[in-house]
């Protein structure tokens, strides 16, 4: 029997369990109260309110330009329409690499003002001492390795990360270090699914991929790519499950059209 289906809520706890007995865990990001009303409902395990927010939903080229009180703003506004899955918040970038102090107040923020249940924040060795200082204060936190888009100027490309031995031993090293300091899971982006496997086979915590093979212990896709909203953004890792944007632009192409034609409103639908 499916461990999700046993729970009234999703926990960290849940996750550990579930990767325990080898049931994958689904993950999908939402960023409003009317999609994450409808993936809680649907069954999804986990909901990342990312900051992914300042690319699909405002229309930044990278995920830099997301402000701490806009992060807020969407993952309340998540929060309000869920009441099973868990909700996690990425801290955005500029809000946890000055020092753990920051990290923390950040946090407490995210915590304090959205009633969300963990954050996410990128990067392993580096940032180790603002993981230990959040995790001490009580609040979960998610890493996240690989292609970290916070650090896009630095990296100067989206491709794969990890290819070369030093890269994946530094990776594997900072996987290990996330677990000790108490993280509950890490996401894995865009590595060879070989390294994933190996990376997931190691860790006694749940490892959640994106670009990182089938060995991983869950997935996670930006809902705009998984539903086809977004029709640019197509790398080899990507199932698009709807075209959300052709069933759209016909929908309100016919709305214009019924308004044009005088037939919208008809008789039935008005007073």
């Amino acid at each position: 029997m499916s461990v999700n289906r046993e729970v009234k809520k999703i926990t960290t706890n849940t996750l550990l369990k579930m990767k325990q007995v080898g049931e994958k865990i689904s993950m999908i990001t939402a960023y409003d109260f009317s999609f994450a009303k409808i993936f809680d409902a649907a069954g999804i395990d986990i909901i990342l309110v990312g900051d992914s927010a300042s690319n699909v939903m405002a229309g930044h080229e990278t995920t830099l330009p997301i402000t701490l009180d806009q992060m807020i703003y969407h993952a309340s506004s998540v929060v309000r329409g869920c009441s099973r899955s868990l909700i996690i918040v990425d801290l955005p970038f500029g809000s946890y690499q000055g020092n753990s102090k920051e990290a923390l107040n950040s946090t407490i923020r995210i915590m304090k003002e959205t009633g969300a249940h963990a954050i996410k924040l990128e990067g392993g060795e580096e940032i180790l001492e603002s993981v230990k200082r959040i995790i001490s204060a009580g609040v979960p936190v998610m890493g996240h390795l690989g292609l970290t888009p916070q650090s896009i100027y630095k990296f100067g490309t989206y491709t794969v990360r990890a290819r070369e031995e030093e890269e994946a031993e530094k990776l594997k090293r900072d996987a290990l270090l996330l677990q000790e300091a108490g993280c509950f899971g890490i996401v894995l982006e865009k590595i060879p699914a070989s390294l994933a496997k190996e990376v997931s086979a190691h860790l006694s915590i749940p490892t959640i991929g994106i670009g990182a093979g089938n060995d991983c212990d869950g997935q996670v896709l930006v809902m705009h790519d998984m539903l086809g909203i977004n029709t640019e953004f197509k790398p080899r890792f990507l199932r698009t499950y709807l075209n959300l944007h052709e069933e759209v632009t016909g929908a309100v192409q016919k709305y214009i059209e019924d308004i044009k034609s005088k037939d919208f409103p008809n008789e039935n639908e008005q007073y």
